[in-house]
């Protein structure tokens, strides 16, 4: 080897070494902050939690110095977001390992938010029947059943005693599978015959065969294909702790979990909150704002054009208003008034709607509901607003003008606070999406209207 080279061999020698030296000192300074802090956190959320606040190279770090169990376990509680970058910017064998350790149906739900090339390396890096069994997850649609179910179960066989599921109940929890909450019984072809809740199969007497302990039993189960929130509702109305999911042929293929469910219902209330008004449904303080803008800027265009017809209003009784300067004080009021009592009735029928399926007659009896709550409320407000107006304007014709059009625009807005997500529904569209802006629209013009063409007509 030649001097030069030798030289060179040399210098590359010491760059990694202190590279290496760098990077063990960053690794030991990681280690420590963790030692320091790992005791305030014993529950994977609370870890989850401290590991949102760290950087990004920070995560990463504690992840992998983290046992493999541990780490899986603070992964499936993190933002989707985070657990994506920081599996991203893992080694893919460290990641593998801790995709290993998670239950089926989390690592399923972190692994379909990566890209698919990323996806397909961490796959390759995991056991052929590991890999296999987050592949076939993964091919369900994550909006439905099939997608939020743990696969992770045991099958009890119809024709054993209670004694042995009782045993292999307990060899499946020594293999760290999930406690179950439910035992679940198939027939020779996996098809679901029959649940025992555990009590129920502890209570039982020994020696007991499982098909004769069934008695018959209408089973509750929602297929693969069911939508995600249907399968939340159906929990919900039967207060289950897991719900099984089965195929067109009822073959038991997974359960969905409470945990996952409660996830479903936070989410799907957020997504309401965040549609009623037009911003992102899945939007959250991390979405890159120039997403958000997207998201968000088709609904504020609607909102400007439905502004513009209240201005177009108010514009038509131009000389109304020259004329009664006190007009453009009191409409305002109006509107506003209206616009809380339609969208008091909108919380109400969203709500209505996410939470329990009911028919087309019952719907529109609710929304009659509605109009009577603004009737009744309308009146009681116009004759507080007639009585006010009156004593400050000294015109009891006003007063008159602010109390009809107060209760007139009260009702159209109960009424049509309480339509509008049925509309939406019968066009198919999520009952919430930007419900507010139309609410908002309709009462803002039909109060304007309402009060200065009363006004013009009764007064001018």
């Amino acid at each position: 080897m030649t001097d030069a080279a030798l030289e060179k061999k040399t210098a590359a020698d010491e760059a990694a070494r202190d590279a290496e030296a760098v990077r063990q000192k960053a690794l030991s300074s990681c280690v420590e902050n963790m030692e320091d802090g790992d005791s305030d956190y014993a529950h994977p959320a609370d870890m989850a939690d401290h590991i949102e606040n760290l950087s990004l190279k920070e995560q990463v770090c504690l992840l992998r110095h983290l046992p493999a169990d541990e780490a899986a376990e603070a992964l499936a509680e993190l933002d989707q977001e985070v657990a994506v970058d920081v599996l991203e910017n893992l080694d893919p064998d460290e990641a593998a390992q801790i995709i290993a350790e998670m239950s089926p149906d989390d690592a399923a739900d972190v692994l379909d938010e990566l890209d698919e090339g990323h996806r397909d390396v961490l796959l390759n890096n995991l056991d052929r029947e590991d890999a296999e069994e987050l592949r076939n997850l993964l091919a369900f649609d994550p909006d439905t059943a099939g997608g939020i179910m743990n696969t992770e179960i045991i099958l009890l066989e119809q024709d054993i005693t209670v004694d042995e599921a009782i045993l292999q109940i307990r060899r499946g929890m020594e293999e760290d599978m999930e406690i179950p909450y439910y035992a679940y019984v198939v027939d020779e072809d996996d098809k679901l015959v029959g649940v025992f809740s555990l009590r129920d199969l502890m209570l039982s007497k020994p020696g007991t065969v499982l098909r004769d302990g069934l008695h018959d039993q209408d089973v509750i189960a929602v297929r693969y294909d069911t939508n995600k929130e249907e399968v939340a509702r159906r929990m919900s109305h039967y207060n289950f702790m897991a719900m099984p999911v089965v195929d067109y042929e009822g073959r038991l293929l997974g359960v969905a979990t409470y945990d996952d469910i409660l996830d479903i219902m936070q989410d799907e209330a957020s997504a309401d909150l965040l549609g009623m008004v037009g911003a992102g449904q899945d939007e959250t303080i991390d979405t890159p704002w120039l997403q958000s803008v997207q998201m968000r800027l088709p609904w504020l265009i609607v909102n400007m054009l439905t502004s513009m017809l209240s201005a177009f209003v108010v514009y038509m009784f131009e000389g109304s208003i020259a004329g009664m300067a006190l007009l453009a004080v009191l409409m305002p009021m109006v509107a506003n008034q209206a616009g809380n009592t339609g969208q008091q009735a909108l919380a109400v029928m969203i709500r209505q709607l996410a939470t329990e399926k009911f028919d087309k007659k019952r719907a529109w009896i609710a929304v009659l509901r509605e109009g009577k709550i603004g009737m009744a409320s309308g009146l009681i407000m116009a004759m507080l607003a007639c009585v006010g107006v009156w004593f400050t304007s000294s015109s009891p014709e006003l007063g008159m003008v602010m109390g009809a059009a107060l209760m007139g625009d009260m009702l159209l807005g109960s009424l049509a606070g309480g339509s509008i997500p049925l509309i939406f529904r019968a066009l198919g569209r999520d009952p919430a999406q930007a419900s507010s802006i139309f609410l908002t629209a309709i009462t803002d013009s039909a109060g304007f209207f309402i009060f200065l063409g009363l006004a013009t007509a009764l007064l001018l």
